[in-house]
């Protein structure tokens, strides 16, 4: 689901189309007939995005749209007008209006005003929130203290200091924007605008509009001149959310502007200069995209200049209960409970389970355990069931670190070292269990440079020649 949107109209035949045409999209649709019972609903459910016809008989679009502020300041609301003349839009705006639709209303821009006031508010949000984060001292524990974010850290810093561009990898759900927003808060444009843009959440055919933007009369309902987002961002940072979606008919004119560092709107003769600083984010290996074609090579390396890995947080070790600290504090305190602890057993789950989704997953699982907890503790019962359930492998092959990734010859030799301990250092009997015969675990001994194994032998008689003279 993308989203949760409130329909008001009083005509039921256009509530339904609204609703047929979001739905398709992915969002959670509510209509309602009669703007009294609109701010009821308001009152008693968080929605996303209110979208409002201007004129209704009981109560004008304009009125509900200013009771609305008035109650959920931060629920942006869309009004669908048939009078598109500047008076109109003027007074939405003064209102508190996010934006305003004109009638008829264009199915893909429809979709693309709703993504971005639902955009909107999910970035008021979280400004919110890492906001209270820093008063409260805990900013940094937002990402982490492990060995793989310290490097990260680390890249931010340094980079921070220039314009080059950066590249930010990482599973869905890692945090790649609170990267580019380090990145811009740490930087000399830090007073300038940061403006962020998901290439996969916009139709292909809108994506060229939203990044260059048009002159008035380029295509259908493009009744004003739109600025586009590299000029927007001009003194700050652009972030390209999920670039690895970009069209390729688009990638051209993204590596030319980035090269000219100018663009040109849809529909206009002239150039437009910017002066934006360009920090990208994927969950794809660019590389691979390249190779099959679905990427244009020098389009990767001009926005490849620097390159942050992001880890997973399957990767990032003690971080998983720091971060369930943090958002165990944070939803504590936003739904008026005492002070909550992780209980032992409920940290050792979080620990075990490998976070397909990342840091995301385990700040959605922490508020469902706050949502139900019913003492001081959070117990093993107040987390997600498939966390409850989830059974890991004790394989662990680090000696310190059990999220360490090695490789496999190095995970051979731990595995043959381990199973020698185990065994006393008895190499007919760690031979059998590793299914080796004794000259081949002697000769992977040597190799290892660990002759001398723990627990070793000396009373073990060497392995005999063998008789067919041919080696094992």
């Amino acid at each position: 689901m993308k989203g949760q949107v409130l329909v008001v109209d009083d005509e039921q035949e256009t509530c339904d189309l609204l609703d047929m045409s979001l739905s398709r999209h992915g969002f959670k649709v509510t209509t309602s007939t009669n703007a009294q019972k609109a701010l009821e609903l308001v009152a008693e459910q968080d929605f996303d995005v209110v979208l409002t016809d201007l004129s209704m008989p009981e109560m004008s679009g304009l009125d509900l749209c200013e009771r609305v502020l008035g109650t959920r300041p931060n629920m942006p609301v869309l009004m669908i007008t048939g009078q598109g003349s500047l008076e109109t839009a003027i007074g939405a705006i003064r209102v508190g209006a996010y934006d305003f639709i004109t009638k008829p209303v264009d199915p893909k821009l429809l979709f693309l005003s709703v993504s971005r006031a639902i955009q909107h508010r999910r970035l008021q949000d979280e400004v919110k929130r890492l906001r209270q984060a820093v008063a409260d001292g805990e900013a940094e524990s937002i990402v982490g203290q492990s060995t793989a974010m310290r490097r990260v850290y680390e890249l931010i810093s340094r980079v921070g200091e220039s314009d080059a561009s950066v590249l930010i990898h990482g599973e869905t759900g890692t945090g790649k924007e609170l990267i580019a927003r380090a990145i811009h808060s740490r930087s000399r444009r830090k007073e300038g605008p940061f403006v962020a843009i998901n290439c996969a959440a916009v139709p292909h055919s809108l994506l060229e509009s939203e990044l260059f933007g048009h002159a008035r009369g380029a295509f259908t309902d493009a009744k004003v001149q739109r600025t586009g987002l590299f000029v927007q961002a001009s003194g700050g940072t652009l972030f390209l959310d999920e670039i690895g979606e970009l069209p390729l008919d688009v990638q051209p004119k993204l590596l030319r502007a980035l090269q000219e560092r100018k663009v040109r709107p849809v529909g206009a003769n002239q150039e437009i200069p910017f002066d934006a600083r360009i920090v990208a984010a994927t969950n794809r290996n660019l590389e691979d995209e390249v190779y099959e074609k679905r990427f244009r090579e020098d389009l990767y390396y001009r926005i490849n200049v620097v390159k942050i890995d992001v880890p997973p947080l399957r990767e990032r070790g003690g971080d998983v209960l720091h971060l369930a600290q943090h958002f165990l504090k944070s939803f504590a305190k936003r739904n008026d409970k005492s002070t909550l602890e992780l209980s032992t057993t409920g940290a050792e789950k979080l620990m075990a389970y490998n976070w397909p989704g990342n840091v995301r997953e385990l700040e959605n699982c922490m508020e469902h355990a706050v949502a139900l907890a019913r003492f001081d503790q959070i117990t093993v019962e107040d987390l997600p069931e498939k966390i409850r359930a989830y059974r890991a492998e004790r394989f662990v092959v680090a000696a310190n670190d059990p999220t360490e990734i090695v490789t496999m010859d190095e995970l051979e030799r731990r595995y043959v070292l381990r199973v020698l301990a185990l065994v006393g250092g008895n190499k007919s009997r760690a031979a059998q269990v590793l299914g080796f015969d004794r000259r081949t675990l002697y000769r992977k001994l040597e190799r290892y440079g660990a002759p001398g194994a723990p627990g070793e032998r000396t009373s073990e008689p060497p392995p005999a020649a063998p008789q067919d003279g041919l080696g094992s």
